[in-house]
């Protein structure tokens, strides 16, 4: 008798112990099922934004109007680009769109640069304006960098360049680049304080319109960050940082826009460095841009991550607190450059990562990164 109580005294707390695990596992099963399909479809797939998604993403649209002043589109089809465009800006709440050829090389036979937009952007007065150059003064500095001639002769083909591009209507340059990864274009590399970078600056400074570059921050001469893959992209990258900030001192009154600011590919473009650069520049200004399907580094959104499955949103959450002070401290000195391509492909968009962000501010600051900067550096109307 007395060892039968023993033994189910003894039994009694492991099948209370077997039960409650068995309980556990069960409720963190069903939390999973209805965790797990929201986030495959959110999954972050590379390279393109037109990969297919799983489920279907209800675009949210932005609190206030913003200009959005980095955008792309399809070149063999640029009139039904901006049609597209043009038909998505309600459900965005975007007021006004600025075009751009990508920064083509020489050896890219696609490259196209402002004639081609210009005639179908003439169709939509007060909502879509062109920045020129990336198809002909982007060659020729990558050009200039390789070979080492920026003589009289370039320079002079360059400026009669840059100056019929604004001549024709485009209302800046871009886009640029220093250094670019290969996506549409292979990798491209030149000083951002190289002579047609300058030369570049004092044209826009004369004429008081924006020059838009893409360049990857980096601090010092470092290997290849990972995952970057060498070939295509060089073993070890040359410092930039101390360059670019030559070129904005080269003449302060250029308005220098450095694109792509959220998306940051080799981990030193933090809200640090952004802070000091814009300190000791008043030239300076950044777009904001953030990508749903390649969140890159120093994101200003905290992720949300389901380890387990390694599926992540690198573009939910809250603004980080170092980010919203970085925005509100320079508030004069930011725009909305999303990167978004036209037409839509399926699957979450950029414009969409960077609204998530935009709503997330206050609404006077808002109202200053979303419309009244863009109208004032680009002259907009």
């Amino acid at each position: 008798m007395q060892l039968n109580m023993r033994i189910r005294k003894k039994t009694q707390p492991i099948s209370l112990r077997r039960s409650i695990v068995i309980l556990g596992l069960a409720l963190a099963c069903a939390l999973l099922l209805c965790v797990l399909p929201m986030q495959i479809g959110q999954a972050q797939t590379k390279p393109g934004q037109t990969q297919s998604s799983s489920a279907s993403h209800k675009p949210v649209a932005a609190l206030s109007p913003y200009i959005d002043v980095h955008t792309h589109l399809d070149e063999t089809n640029v009139g039904g680009s901006m049609q597209s465009a043009m038909e998505s800006m309600p459900s965005e709440n975007l007021a006004k769109i600025v075009f751009m050829p990508s920064p083509f090389t020489l050896a890219d036979a696609k490259r196209f640069d402002v004639e081609l937009l210009l005639s179908a952007a003439k169709k939509y007065p007060g909502k879509i304006a062109v920045l020129g150059g990336g198809g002909t003064l982007n060659p020729m500095i990558i050009e200039a960098a390789r070979t080492g001639d920026a003589g009289p002769e370039v320079q002079k083909k360059f400026r009669e360049r840059a100056e019929a591009i604004l001549a024709a209507g485009a209302v800046g340059f871009g886009e640029m680049a220093a250094e670019h990864f290969p996506s549409s274009t292979p990798y491209e590399t030149a000083p951002p304080d190289h002579p047609l970078f300058l030369l570049l600056a004092d044209i826009a400074a004369q004429h008081d319109v924006p020059i838009s570059i893409h360049m990857e921050a980096v601090p010092q001469d470092i290997d290849l960050p990972a995952p970057l893959k060498s070939p295509p992209n060089p073993p070890r990258l040359h410092a930039n940082i101390a360059a670019f900030e030559r070129l904005l001192s080269h003449n302060p009154r250029a308005k220098i826009i450095w694109a792509h600011l959220g998306w940051d590919t080799t981990g030193y473009r933090t809200p640090e460095l952004m802070r000091r650069l814009l300190e000791a520049h008043p030239n300076l200004f950044m777009e904001i841009k953030l990508d749903p399907l390649d969140p890159e580094k120093n994101a200003p959104l905290a992720e949300v991550t389901l380890l387990s499955f390694g599926l992540a949103s690198g573009v939910s959450g809250q603004i980080k607190p170092e980010w919203l002070r970085l925005l509100t401290d320079f508030q004069d000195r930011f725009v909305i450059g999303s990167d978004q391509h036209y037409p839509q492909g399926s699957g979450p968009q950029r414009w969409q990562a960077v609204v998530l962000l935009f709503n997330e501010l206050p609404p006077a600051l808002r109202q200053k990164i979303g419309t009244e900067n863009a109208i004032r550096i680009y002259h907009l109307k």
